[in-house]
């Protein structure tokens, strides 16, 4: 329990509170795993709290009408998830399954919502994490609806080489076929675009590793949908 317990103290959501407040976090922090594959939410769940990754991986996605999937995001160690259920108690508006085996840091809503009341700091914590996330969502909606595969490509590595604070290099923690799904296309298309980027000397695939060749050209893609010449 202490492993997992100390990824609190690395969480923006907690940053800067003092120790007799983060004492009461762990307190009602609920340690749970799960196995690859098994769901840990289901859309239209009742949401009685929201998750913080200690190990592991999660997806959280949508399913159509006709069954396919829709990605929303990836969270991995240290990030938080389902934090709808703090300010509405509303049910889950998506599914989350873990994709690795998972540990996670379960904090039960109305005990969290207690803590918020008595700590204007963590209300103010938890609604810059929001803000983020709100952020990324509005990019996400943007590269479906608006870009084609090249430039939602494009654009998912530059924003994994910020997230991994990395000038030129990055490492796709996912499978290409949940990276598909992410983009909102099938693994067929998306081996040729990654083909295409590399044919065109913007990226170098090794693996899992990629090097991000001309950062200046995939930023002009995934801004303007237009192929590096």
């Amino acid at each position: 329990m202490k492993k997992s317990l100390d990824v609190i103290t690395t969480l923006p959501l907690f940053n800067g509170l003092p120790e007799d407040q983060m004492a009461a976090i762990r307190k009602i922090a609920v340690d749970k795993k799960f196995p690859r594959g098994q769901s840990i939410f289901s859309e239209g769940d009742e949401s009685s709290g929201f998750f913080v990754i200690a190990e592991g991986r999660v997806k959280v996605y949508k399913v159509s009408i006709d069954g396919k999937e829709q990605i929303l995001h990836i969270f991995g160690p240290g990030q938080s998830f389902g934090e709808v259920s703090v300010f509405t108690g509303q049910k889950f508006p998506a599914y989350a399954e873990a994709i690795t085996q998972v540990r996670v840091l379960f904090f039960p809503r109305r005990a969290f919502v207690d803590l918020i009341a008595g700590n204007p700091s963590l209300a103010l914590n938890l609604l810059a994490v929001m803000s983020v996330k709100l952020h990324q969502f509005t990019v996400q909606i943007e590269n479906l609806s608006l870009k084609e595969v090249p430039a939602r490509l494009a654009s998912y590595l530059v924003y994994l080489a910020d997230e991994q604070e990395s000038v030129d290099t990055v490492t796709l923690n996912i499978s290409k076929g949940l990276l598909a799904s992410i983009l909102g296309t099938i693994p067929e298309t998306l081996s040729r675009i990654f083909a295409k980027l590399s044919t065109q000397d913007l990226i170098r695939v090794d693996g899992r590793q990629i090097r991000l060749l001309n950062r200046e050209g995939l930023e002009k893609l995934a801004e303007y949908g237009r192929d590096a010449q």
